[in-house]
């Protein structure tokens, strides 16, 4: 699974630098590619990120309980949510969104171990 996810990130973010590149080529640099490339690839850095931080606790024993999987579900609604956004409303709104899961993400795992609970 992890390795098929690996493959079509490759292939989307190569697709989507391949259309970047033909935009500027043809003098339009601020296309939905680049929109698209940039979203890519700032949710994949946050899951492989995330991934490291929660294994590493989980190993450790800060956390109890780490879902990678789960996280992986969050990112792809959080970043289609970032994707219109930005496309719509400009960069900053789409990084408010992009920060703002990370954080809500951050309060989920620390309620899943408890750490909330008195």
């Amino acid at each position: 699974m992890t390795r098929w996810a690996f493959i079509l990130t490759v292939v989307l973010i190569a697709g989507g630098a391949a259309a970047v590149w033909w935009a500027r080529a043809r003098g339009k640099s601020g296309s939905r590619a680049s929109v698209l490339v940039s979203v890519l690839s700032g949710w994949l850095a946050a899951y492989v990120l995330w991934s490291l931080a929660g294994g590493l606790a989980a190993r450790y024993g800060v956390l109890t309980t780490y879902n990678g999987s789960l996280f992986g579900a969050v990112a792809v609604v959080a970043g289609l949510w970032q994707y219109q956004a930005q496309v719509r409303q400009g960069r900053e709104r789409g990084l408010t969104i992009f920060v703002a899961a990370q954080l809500v993400w951050l309060v989920f795992v620390i309620a899943q171990n408890g750490m909330l609970a008195p």
